[in-house]
């Protein structure tokens, strides 16, 4: 990928995911998510920093509903279960996974 901008659009209602860097102990991803209406549970076993680069999506995390929007980012301990509930359109999201 040259650009954290240039992607092929993964199917409604789905994912895609691709590795920028892996190094020692740290993982950084961009995921896009196209228009996601069902919601999709997650739990890792690294811990995650998440900043949303383009669009707006909804998480609830410990029975909390974080609404992000452009520029705007959540942590995520290992092991915390989390959900994503929701996108608008495309998102584009940058990872970093931190082992």
């Amino acid at each position: 990928m040259s650009s954290l901008f240039e992607y092929t659009p993964p199917e409604l209602d789905s994912e895609s995911f691709e590795t920028l860097l892996s190094h020692k102990n740290v993982e950084i991803k961009t995921i896009v998510s196209n228009t996601l209406q069902t919601p999709q549970t997650f739990q890792q076993s690294c811990d995650e920093w998440v900043v949303v680069l383009q669009g707006c999506a909804k998480i609830e995390m410990d029975g909390i509903i974080h609404k992000l929007k452009k520029g705007e980012s959540l942590f995520i301990e290992a092991n915390r279960e989390h959900r994503l509930l929701k996108t608008k359109k495309i998102v584009i999201w940058l990872a970093v996974y931190i082992r």
